[in-house]
């Protein structure tokens, strides 16, 4: 890429940034982004289907709520509470979309994948300064906070992975700063 002698250097490094990163109405807004952009909505269905497949129903009918309104897509690492554990959080209407993202790492990650953190390791959920701590001590006892991995691998697709724990994850001091 050649610069044309009449451009000006700032704006051409402002027009190549605009093109690499591109930002969302969402974003300028401040609101969490759950589905991502050069996504396959077949992914999606087949990531819902594999939680019912599951018995993770609220989860999969929350999932599909939220994407009728979200406005970019990306891949992702749901950690999905079980039915019992949703039915007993106070989740509104008006923060659905953050409980969903809050409960995800933008990127599709497999239990062996996750398996990598080291114990104290702080990995970024889908919204701005919530942390998700890890303790890892293997397989049996690996916890994102204070939710244990009950069920791996729910989802394997390429763009949507999936794990079940046991508890909402609470987030209480692990944020960013």
């Amino acid at each position: 890429m050649f610069l044309h002698p009449k451009m000006d250097p700032l704006l051409f490094l402002f027009v190549l940034l605009v093109a690499l990163f591109p930002i969302s109405e969402s974003q300028l807004d401040g609101e969490p982004e759950l589905i991502a952009r050069g996504f396959n909505s077949s992914d999606l269905q087949d990531a819902v289907n594999d939680m019912r497949a599951k018995s993770y129903y609220g989860f999969a009918i929350l999932l599909q709520m939220v994407n009728g309104s979200a406005q970019q897509n990306r891949p992702l690492t749901f950690f999905m509470p079980a039915d019992s554990q949703l039915s007993e959080s106070p989740i509104s209407v008006q923060h659905l979309e953050e409980f969903m993202t809050s409960h995800a790492i933008p990127m599709p990650l497999s239990f062996n994948d996750l398996l990598h953190f080291p114990t104290g390791s702080l990995v970024p959920t889908g919204v701005d300064n919530k942390m998700i701590r890890i303790n890892n001590r293997g397989r049996t006892s690996f916890y994102v906070s204070n939710a244990h991995i009950v069920t791996p691998n729910i989802c394997n697709g390429t763009s949507f992975r999936c794990h079940g724990i046991d508890a909402v994850i609470q987030f209480g001091n692990v944020t960013a700063t």
